[in-house]
């Protein structure tokens, strides 16, 4: 451990179980010298968060919903009358209907667009409002992504215009933020074996398929994804901002798939 993150403090959002990406962002993090608070929605994702959160040394948890205000209101509250301030927010939350994320794009309904771009893009623009608010010496605010946001990927669907939404906000906050020296980014894994990722149709198909032609033949790790955020989140991350940050292996260069699975 070199300590990069000791002395820094932030919220990680969006922790599920042990195989969640936020989990291996917090870990990486708190390897590296961090002090962590998790937020979760309802008791039984708190049930899961809690000794997780407990092995880190943490027992900061708040329990939030991103579509209610009065929920992030109480939650940010707690996280200033605790701190005071903060120096990172994770935020690793996306929603869509499952039966939504099989089959053709051109069905998604009305209703579940509306709430996936709420809790999947719009969440994040609140959250950094509010935590900005937190940074006065400066910090760094990380979302997650994935390449089906401008390349289509069978089934993502509605995920995927959400995913593009909240590249652009990110850029936009990048770009609203920077004077006060809060850098805000997006790291872009592959597929990965998710609690999420699993409710994608066909989602054994896809990470077979990007293991087999990533030119590295893998796809990416929690400890990678991890290790790229402790880069944003420290100060050797301290002039990268509005960055779609990729760690897939390289799959996102290719044209084609490898000669031998043509």
């Amino acid at each position: 451990m070199a300590e990069l993150m000791k002395g820094k403090r932030g919220l990680v959002m969006g922790v599920a179980n042990e195989r969640s990406i936020a989990w291996g962002i917090a870990k990486a993090l708190a390897d590296e010298g961090a002090e962590l608070a998790f937020s979760y929605q309802g008791e039984a994702f708190g049930k899961r968060v809690e000794p997780l959160a407990a092995s880190v040394g943490s027992d900061f948890l708040v329990d939030v919903d991103v579509t209610n205000d009065d929920s992030l209101d109480a939650c940010f509250g707690a996280l200033k009358d605790r701190w005071g301030t903060m120096d990172f927010l994770i935020h690793a939350i996306a929603f869509s209907d499952k039966t939504e994320l099989t089959g053709r794009f051109i069905n998604t309904s009305r209703g579940n667009f509306k709430h996936s771009l709420d809790i999947s893009c719009f969440s994040f623009i609140d959250v950094s409002r509010r935590a900005a608010e937190m940074m006065p010496n400066g910090g760094s605010l990380i979302t997650l992504t994935f390449q089906g946001s401008n390349r289509v990927t069978p089934n993502y669907n509605v995920m995927g215009v959400a995913k593009a939404a909240l590249e652009s906000a990110t850029r936009y906050l990048a770009n609203d933020l920077g004077p006060q020296k809060v850098r805000v980014n997006a790291i872009s894994p592959g597929p990965m074996k998710t609690l999420a990722g699993a409710a994608i149709g066909g989602a054994r198909a896809t990470y077979r398929h990007t293991e087999s032609n990533a030119p590295l033949r893998s796809n990416a790790t929690l400890e990678a994804v991890g290790g790229t955020a402790v880069w944003l989140c420290s100060d050797y991350g301290a002039f990268t901002t509005g960055e779609v940050v990729r760690v897939d292996g390289g799959f996102h260069v290719l044209g084609m798939p490898q000669a031998e699975n043509l």
